[in-house]
């Protein structure tokens, strides 16, 4: 690597600090005395090597107690969501039936384990995925309303699992019992890749081989609009009890949530975190601009439809498990990254902050208001003001 390669790749990290539409800076460059006053690794807040043996790591202190905070705060909202919801369950009955304790009575272990469980374990799941979707969305497209549901991709997916549900007639038993469990997430994963991609390849560049941020967004508002009509048509085609079912749905709800929906979930979930976490330094790389992650290494042509795809299936499986749960990909990313003081949204902390996210929102709507909502009704009070509000900081940089 030449020399003004690793001067940007060390201390020259301004320009990827984030952007808003129209590829601006987000945040500003900071004066240079503050960016290499206290050596490379100020950028990075505070990165300390360590050596045990022969392995040395690069740890960040600050980054390790944001993520212990955030893990206790996800253990209080799972603890908090067991034990609230429904008929309320003392803190140490709950943990000694997750721990299988044969003292705990029958109709208690039946309560956690069985009815509420799965409910949090899919609000866990649904948040982790939709909130990693967004950070990768984000990145790539250096803008921060670049996420699934801007881009269309929960659009699409609702269209495949709104045309199940709605023509198939899902939840009645028999051949409509398996339209639901399986032809659901085939279709709702067909949506999510079809608009996707349509999106990708109308935004992309060729000649420049570049992806521009605002025409990504604009295309993504457009294929999601085509789509949100599509699932309106759809509505009107089924009976009313599908209808009514479809609409709970598509406003994200993890009602009715059992082992048979989230474990699946799960599996899939599972793998594609694990190949996000081996992308992470292509989206370190990603939040430079083109010409700089090409001289670093990148390899644009092949990151980027990757990246993109990941994030598509985590889309497409939070969706299919809770519905488009509105505005969990746009503010954990945003989140996670403030909190940690990072240059992109750590990955590890966004599945963290997205799956307490959902989880306290869901106990918020199900259980401590006096009409039970979907969980999609207060993910959308607490995050159109985030949204507002960076539209409004984007005029602001504009101006």
């Amino acid at each position: 690597m030449s020399a003004p390669a690793r001067t940007a790749a060390a201390g020259g990290t301004t320009a990827a600090e984030g952007t808003v539409a129209g590829g601006t800076t987000a945040q500003g460059a900071r004066p240079a005395s503050r960016a290499t006053g206290a050596g490379p690794f100020a950028r990075l807040g505070g990165t300390r090597p360590v050596r045990v043996g022969a392995v040395s790591v690069l740890v960040r202190p600050r980054a390790v107690w944001v993520g212990a905070a955030a893990l206790a705060v996800l253990a209080a909202a799972v603890l908090g969501h067991l034990s609230l919801g429904g008929r309320p369950l003392a803190p140490d009955q709950v943990l000694a039936a997750l721990a299988g304790d044969p003292a705990v009575p029958a109709r208690v272990q039946l309560m956690v384990v069985e009815f509420r469980l799965p409910r949090t374990l899919a609000g866990i799941v649904a948040g982790a995925c939709l909130a990693v979707a967004g950070a990768i969305t984000q990145t790539v497209a250096r803008n921060p309303l670049a996420t699934p549901e801007i881009l269309g991709v929960t659009s699409g997916a609702s269209v495949g699992a709104v045309g199940i549900l709605v023509l198939a007639g899902a939840g009645h038993g028999g051949a409509s019992g398996v339209a639901e469990s399986v032809g659901m997430p085939v279709a709702a994963a067909a949506g999510a890749l079809g608009v996707g991609c349509a999106v990708f390849l109308l935004a992309y560049r060729r000649a420049q081989q570049s992806l521009d941020s605002m025409r990504l967004v604009l295309v993504g508002l457009g294929a999601a609009g085509l789509a949100t009509s599509l699932t309106t048509w759809l509505l009107t085609l089924g009976d009313v009890s599908n209808a009514s079912q479809a609409l709970t749905w598509m406003m994200g709800s993890l009602n009715g949530k059992d082992f048979s929906a989230t474990l699946p979930a799960l599996a899939a979930a599972v793998p594609l975190m694990v190949l996000a976490a081996a992308c992470g330094r292509w989206l370190v790389l990603s939040s430079f601009d083109d010409d700089t992650a090409r001289g670093l290494g990148l390899p644009l042509g092949r990151s980027r439809p990757l990246l993109l795809l990941l994030a598509v299936l985590l889309a497409a499986v939070g969706t299919v498990l809770a519905g488009p749960v509105a505005f969990v990909a746009l503010v954990c990313p945003l989140a996670a990254r403030s909190v940690a003081r990072a240059v992109v949204p750590p990955l590890g902390l966004t599945a963290v902050v997205g799956a307490a996210f959902t989880v306290a929102c869901d106990l918020l709507a199900g259980f401590a208001l006096p009409q039970s909502l979907p969980v999609g009704v207060v993910t959308t009070v607490l995050g159109a003001p985030v949204l507002i509000a960076l539209v409004a900081r984007s005029q602001r940089r504009s101006a």
